[in-house]
């Protein structure tokens, strides 16, 4: 998802493999206080891969190796994958319980039409006829292309990227709808850069020799794709499209701009984005995108915008109908016929990502499924795979994380008073979200036809754009969520204040019914602390508890918390994981900061749990060790090297090294438990180790 409070907050997970689905078996308590223990049975095992581990690596010296070394040495990214690690394993899960949901539902012989079966099972079959998808050619699409033949002026240029908007194809710039981030109890209108067929502004200055590759290959794409759909000289044409694309980019804000909340947030009526934005019609633009009564919107980087319309006069009309023909067959090309399916694919998954092989036409079509029908699918996913007694236990846990949480803030020595006292303010207001929502999308309004996909996605598209738009002027939905419940994913959102868990996380390897306690804090306690973390990460400490963007630290408190953030960016931006090529310490900066005092808390909160009694020796390993393994052991995961180049530029994620050895090299607990010393590869100064929160 791209929009800010989706994209910000996400944390990917992993999964220890053979393990059991379900969470009896875990020793926390579920009535009284939840910082007191249950007994752990005695026969709880160490609950980590010995089988993965690289003994000739010593967890003094590279901690993720010595813990996934052995993995890592037997392991092949699977052909249709771009990277490969125990997440992924749980995601297959999730995938493969979907597609017996969606198999049974197209089996179905007497599907009531417009019933959840009907529209499931018809959904699926739709994309699964490739016979018949191969037979209907461009024809689903001959309405859009003539909508863009007809284009005759630079005024129609301007109302089709309002019109773009109706449809979800690619524009300049984006609309959007979310909480107003300064108003958290209202919704607003957003809007923001966009246009770009590669992933990043980067891509398109970038002068070495992979990414002008890139950049070559991008252009034979998109002439390639127009050739395919008809163009007149698609050569020219992509020559063009490229050149758009470049200006576009030159004025694109790079995403370390784009995380920064004030700077995005600069509110408008249509009269000054006008002056900002002087020759762009903004009532022909709203009126095209179906809100003609938005009096107020939010313009995230104005220096684009401000940019536009000179981009807007300069470009000739024949190329910008070129370039809205492109991105409108991008957008359909997984779901036409095979050439416009293997073609994109050769690029974005090939050249962008190295990944060798397309993934399984059935795959896609479970993709596709949730893509429109996603919460639909969810409740039956929860029927099916979701233990309620996951959610108590879920729930007791993130009370002992919110706990110690307040404890740390309390303890804080370069804290003052009054900061301390509006922090635990919002720490009390976090609402946490666990499994499913109460209340379930509805989908009545979506006819979904068993011989046509592209309408059926198109019908998709345009429902959940009215879903988005009708919110204006509505009160916030608190209960919504941004994620379905079938995803292996968490998240935190500002403007809610919540941290949000779907039920497809809550199995292990968080829950452990075989291990003790230790390996579950160091799983799931630390997924806990990292989302609560990112409400006090350098972006989630400008919102307060009610949601709000507004500054609630002192002068001073404010100061140092962006030395200390400061430190932990230079740290990181010495992490090579390719030649020439570097972590990005201010784009991973949040990510870096949940993981940190995430796993900080989770340690606490585990400590805390043992009541004052010494954690037994598993295995020959303490309670702190398995603390540890239990961390690293999730993050094991390789790469392609177009994938963790793609992702080093895009990600806000730090790769799953660094995630592991770049947090533990500054906790001190980690250096007791493995008694690290000077020379070791792991070891870190006192005086050089990170401590935030």
């Amino acid at each position: 998802m791209d929009y800010p409070a989706k994209e910000e907050y996400a944390v990917k997970l992993a999964r220890l493999p053979g393990l059991t689905a379900g969470l009896p078996g875990l020793a926390l308590a579920l009535i009284g206080s939840p910082l007191i223990a249950q007994e752990a049975p005695a026969e709880l095992g160490l609950g980590v891969e010995l089988s993965n581990f690289d003994d000739s690596v010593r967890p003094q010296d590279d901690f993720f190796r010595h813990v996934n070394g052995g993995w890592l040495e037997k392991t092949e990214i699977p052909a249709d994958r771009s990277n490969y690690g125990s997440f992924t394993v749980l995601a297959e899960d999730a995938e493969a319980n979907l597609r017996a949901i969606i198999q049974e539902a197209a089996d179905e012989p007497d599907r009531m039409e417009g019933s959840d079966v009907q529209k499931i099972g018809d959904l699926y079959a739709s994309f699964m006829n490739t016979e018949f998808i191969g037979q209907r050619g461009l024809s689903p699409l001959q309405d859009e292309m003539d909508r863009i033949a007809e284009l005759s002026t630079k005024a129609d240029v301007i109302s089709y990227m309002g019109y773009a908007q109706t449809a979800r194809t690619q524009a300049p710039f984006r609309f959007f709808v979310g909480q107003d981030a300064k108003n958290s109890t209202e919704y607003i209108s957003y809007l923001s850069q966009s246009g770009l067929g590669l992933p990043d502004r980067d891509y398109y200055f970038d002068e070495s020799d992979r990414f002008a590759e890139i950049r070559t290959e991008y252009v034979k794409y998109v002439e390639d794709l127009l050739t395919l759909g008809g163009q007149e000289a698609p050569q020219a044409a992509a020559r063009a499209i490229m050149e758009i694309e470049t200006r576009i980019a030159s004025d694109h804000w790079t995403r370390v701009q784009n995380r920064d909340r004030n700077a995005t947030y600069n509110k408008h009526d249509i009269g000054s984005a006008s002056e900002l934005a002087p020759g762009f019609d903004w009532t022909a633009f709203l009126n095209a995108a179906q809100v003609g009564q938005v009096e107020e919107f939010i313009i995230r980087q104005p220096s684009f915008f401000e940019a536009l319309p000179a981009i807007v006069a300069e470009t000739p009309l024949e190329d910008w109908k070129a370039y809205f023909s492109y991105k409108l067959l991008n957008s359909w090309a997984p779901n036409l016929p095979q050439e416009f399916v293997a073609r994109n694919f050769d690029f974005f998954g090939r050249t962008l990502r190295g990944t060798e092989e397309n993934r399984p036409r059935w795959k896609r079509g479970v993709a596709a499924v949730q893509g429109s029908l996603g919460e639909m699918l969810g409740g039956r996913y929860v029927e099916r795979h979701f233990l309620p007694e996951s959610k108590v236990r879920m729930e007791t846990m993130v009370e002992n994380l919110r706990a110690v949480f307040g404890t740390s803030i309390d303890g804080l020595e370069w804290m003052q008073d009054d900061t301390k006292e509006q922090a635990q303010a919002k720490l009390e207001k976090f609402v946490s979200k666990i499994g499913f929502p109460d209340q379930w999308k509805d989908y009545s309004g979506l006819e979904i036809r068993q011989d046509d996909l592209i309408g059926n996605l198109m019908r998709s598209r345009a429902v959940e754009y009215r879903r988005m738009t009708d919110k204006l002027g509505k009160p916030v939905d608190r209960g919504e969520w941004f994620m379905t419940p079938q995803t292996v994913n968490a998240y935190y959102s500002s403007t809610m204040n919540e941290i949000v868990f779907p039920a497809a996380i809550l199995q292990p390897p968080f829950f452990n019914v075989e291990a003790d306690d230790a390996v579950n804090y160091g799983a799931i306690g630390a997924v806990i602390g990292h989302e609560f973390s990112h409400g006090f990460d350098d972006q989630g400490r400008k919102s307060d508890g009610d949601g709000n963007l507004r500054d609630w630290w002192t002068e001073k408190d404010g100061e140092e918390f962006k030395s200390r953030a400061g430190r932990l960016v230079d740290q990181y931006n010495e992490f090579s994981p390719i030649e020439g090529m570097n972590v990005n310490g201010e784009l991973t900066l949040g990510e870096n900061i949940g993981d940190l005092a995430g796993l900080t808390m989770a340690y606490r909160a585990y400590k805390r749990s043992l009541g004052g009694e010494e954690a037994p020796v598993i295995d020959g390993f303490t309670g702190d060790q398995r603390f540890f393994l239990g961390w690293a052991q999730v993050w094991r995961r390789k790469y392609r090297s177009e994938e963790l180049r793609r992702r080093l530029v895009t990600d806000p994620h730090s790769p799953s090294e660094y995630r592991t050895n770049g947090i533990l090299a500054n906790m001190p607990e980690f250096h007791e438990a493995f008694e690290t010393r000077e020379g070791d590869g792991m070891y870190q100064a006192p005086q050089e180790r990170v401590k935030i929160w």
